[in-house]
């Protein structure tokens, strides 16, 4: 599938076809409460000290005109959120230390796993938005066939993913540092996310 959808994606961005463009994706957004859940340090992932995962339930408007992938892509770099993927999530525990990040649910249905082995589950469905700060494990225990995520990041930090007891010294200590965003992914600047992991410092 992420072939397929690679190519899907350079032949949309090519021609603009199914694509809402940066304008209308961001008039997409239905207005929702965010869930937020906070993790503690399980002793192999660290998770945020500070912020919350944040989770947008039914958040994105996904109707037949455009591709479901494009319209999440779109938004997130309307938000200045980029560096884009589409794919699944990975099948172990894994987190990132360096940069946070969103995954954006365009297709189907899937049971992740956020916060490590001790955290919790749900089902991410699509047009469900998740908004993980730096050193939030995550990993997909079952998927439907379909299952389709739209990942991007933020225009500060840098990619790496930590999956050992060895990454952890460094980890701790960058994570912290990873700065909030200047835009929430989905709700731009005026968001709740900026607000939730203002007031979580």
């Amino acid at each position: 599938m992420p072939i397929l959808e690679d190519l899907k994606e350079y032949a949309e961005r090519a021609t603009g076809l199914h694509r809402p463009g940066k304008r209308q994706a961001a008039e997409l957004p239905h207005p929702r409460k965010p869930h937020v859940v906070r993790f503690r340090d399980d002793g192999l992932v660290p998770n945020h000290p500070r912020w919350p995962l944040t989770l947008y339930r039914s958040a994105v408007r996904i109707d037949e005109r455009h591709d479901p992938a494009a319209v999440l892509e779109d938004l997130f770099e309307a938000n200045g959120w980029g560096d884009s993927w589409r794919n699944g999530i990975y099948d172990y525990v894994h987190y990132h230390s360096r940069i946070h990040e969103v995954l954006g649910i365009a297709r189907g249905k899937g049971r992740v796993r956020f916060g490590g082995n001790k955290g919790r589950i749900f089902t991410l469905k699509a047009g469900d938005v998740a908004i993980l700060p730096a050193g939030t494990g995550h990993q997909c225990l079952s998927e439907e066939d379909d299952f389709l995520v739209v990942g991007a990041y933020p225009p500060v930090g840098t990619y790496d993913e930590c999956t050992e007891v060895e990454d952890r010294p460094k980890a701790l200590q960058r994570i912290p540092k990873v700065p909030v965003p200047r835009k929430d992914p989905v709700y731009g600047a005026d968001g709740p996310l900026l607000r939730l992991w203002k007031k979580s410092k």
